[in-house]
C-alpha cells in the first residue's frame, strides 16, 4: 500500500463510523467495467457498486444528464411536478405490470414503503389482520421494518423489539409458505432471486403457487426487485422472466446508475391503500435522481442492454461452470442474467481478498458465495480477465 493510500485508509478509519469491513482500497474513477485506485491500479469490476452502476462508470449519456439537469434544477419538493419524475415513473409503468410509482431514496425505503402501503390496505379492507410473511434467508434492507422482514437472525441482534407482525416461510417450500398464512396475513414478501441470502433464485412453480395462494386469500405479493430489477435478468424486472405478477414490487440499485434512488410500484388496486399524507420522501424522485433514471430505462429498453445481459449471462455461466468442473472447492454455480455466484467450500472473504489483490473486485453473498453482479454492459472480454483471475486465484485453495 503507498503512503497515500495508507494515509487515506487510515484517516477514514479515524473518521468514519465503524458500519463496514472495508478492505484497504481507495478506488478513484471508473470507466465502463473498469476502475481504478488513487495509486493508480486497474481492477475489473465485477460488484458494480454492489449491482448499481448498471451502465458501468463515466457513461457519456448519464453524464451529460446528470450535468444538464445540475445546471437546471436538482431539488424542489414533492409538492411540486416535475418532468424528470414523470416521465421516470410513466417509463416504468409502460414497461410493467404496474399502474402507479413511489420515489424514494433507496431499496430500504422503498420496502419500508411497500410494508406500510400493505398494511394501510390490510385497513382499507377491513381484513381482520395485518400480518406480513417473508422468507427465511431474505434480506429487504437495514431499516426497521425492512431488517425485521430480513429472515436473517444475525441481523436481528441487539435490536429487540422488532417490527411485530412480521413471521418467515422456508424460500422456494409452498408447505412452509401454507402454514403460516392465515386470516391475519395481507401480505407476502419475497425477493425473485435471494442475493445477499447467497444468490438463490426462486423456482417458476413456486412463484406461481405462491400468486395463486394470494389470489384466493385477497393477500397481496411484494417482488423486491432492488438487486434483480432493472435489466439485471435479462428482462427489466426479473419477475417477467417467470412469468408471474406480483402486486407491488421495488427497486433501487440499478435505476439511475449509481445516483441514490428507490422506487415503489404498485397497480391501481394496490394503490389504493395509499392517500395524500400517508407517505412521503423529501428527497424522494428528486430531479437529478430521476433525470438519470431516464437514460438508465432508456439505454436497458432501447439501445441493446437486455441482449447483452443475456448473451454476456449465458456466457459467464459457462465459464463459471467450466471452473467448477475444475475445482472441487466450487459446489454450485447460480444464479441468471449478470446476477451470478459461485457456492464455494473456502472462506469467501480470502477468495475475495486475493482476487481484489490481483485486480478483481468481487462480493461475499451469504456464508459460503461469491457473488459476480457486473455492469450491464459488460464485455465477453471483460469475462475472459475476470475468469482468468478467479481461476489464479482458485489455484491457490
Amino acid at each position: 500500500m503507498s503512503e497515500k493510500m495508507d494515509k487515506l485508509v487510515k484517516l477514514g478509519s479515524d473518521v468514519v463510523m465503524n458500519t463496514y469491513t472495508r478492505y484497504p482500497v481507495a478506488l478513484d474513477h471508473g470507466d465502463g467495467a473498469y476502475m481504478w485506485d488513487i495509486d493508480g491500479k486497474k481492477y475489473v469490476d465485477f460488484v458494480g457498486g454492489i449491482a448499481v452502476n448498471s451502465l458501468g462508470c463515466n457513461n457519456e449519456k448519464l453524464v451529460k444528464k446528470i450535468s444538464e439537469q445540475a445546471a437546471k434544477l436538482i431539488h424542489c419538493s414533492n409538492l411540486y411536478y416535475t418532468e424528470p419524475q414523470i416521465q421516470l415513473a410513466n417509463m416504468l409503468v409502460q414497461n410493467s405490470d404496474f399502474d402507479k410509482v413511489f420515489f424514494c431514496n433507496s431499496g430500504a425505503e422503498a420496502n419500508e414503503a411497500a410494508l406500510k402501503l400493505c398494511r394501510k390496505y390490510a385497513k382499507l379492507k377491513n381484513k381482520k389482520g395485518s400480518d406480513i410473511i417473508t422468507m427465511i434467508k431474505s434480506f429487504h434492507g437495514r431499516t426497521y421494518g425492512a431488517v425485521t422482514a430480513t429472515g436473517q437472525d444475525k441481523y436481528h441482534k441487539g435490536l429487540d423489539p422488532l417490527l411485530p407482525g412480521i413471521k418467515y416461510a422456508e424460500y422456494n417450500n409452498i408447505e412452509s409458505l401454507k402454514s403460516v398464512v392465515d386470516e391475519n396475513t395481507c401480505a407476502i414478501m419475497m425477493e425473485v432471486i435471494q442475493g445477499e441470502g447467497g444468490i438463490i433464485p426462486a423456482e417458476k412453480e413456486y412463484l406461481q403457487a405462491v400468486r395463486k395462494l394470494c389470489d384466493e386469500n385477497d393477500i397481496l405479493l411484494v417482488f423486491d426487485e432492488v438487486q434483480t430489477g432493472v435489466g439485471r435478468s435479462g428482462e427489466l424486472f426479473a419477475y417477467q422472466v417467470y412469468g408471474v405478477a406480483p402486486d407491488i414490487a421495488t427497486l433501487a440499485k440499478g435505476l439511475a446508475g449509481g445516483v441514490p434512488i428507490g422506487a415503489m410500484l404498485a397497480t391501481d388496486n394496490a394503490a389504493q391503500g395509499f392517500n395524500p399524507g400517508d407517505h412521503a420522501s423529501t428527497f424522494g424522485g428528486n430531479s437529478l435522481a430521476t433525470a438519470a433514471g431516464t437514460v438508465v430505462i432508456d439505454e436497458i429498453m432501447n439501445n441493446g442492454i437486455l441482449e447483452n445481459v443475456k448473451k454476456q449471462g449465458a456466457y459467464l455461466t459457462q465459464k463459471l461452470n467450466e471452473l467448477k468442473n475444475k475445482y472441487e472447492i466450487i459446489k454450485n454455480v447460480r444464479g441468471m442474467g449478470l446476477m451470478q455466484g459461485i457456492q464455494i467450500t473456502v472462506p469467501v472473504g480470502e477468495v475475495v481478498k486475493k482476487c481484489i489483490e490481483n485486480g478483481l473486485l468481487v462480493v461475499g453473498a451469504g456464508s459460503d458465495v461469491v457473488r459476480f453482479v457486473p455492469p450491464l454492459i459488460i464485455s465477453e472480454k471483460e469475462i475472459d480477465e475476470a475468469i482468468e483471475i478467479l481461476d489464479n486465484v482458485l489455484k491457490q485453495f
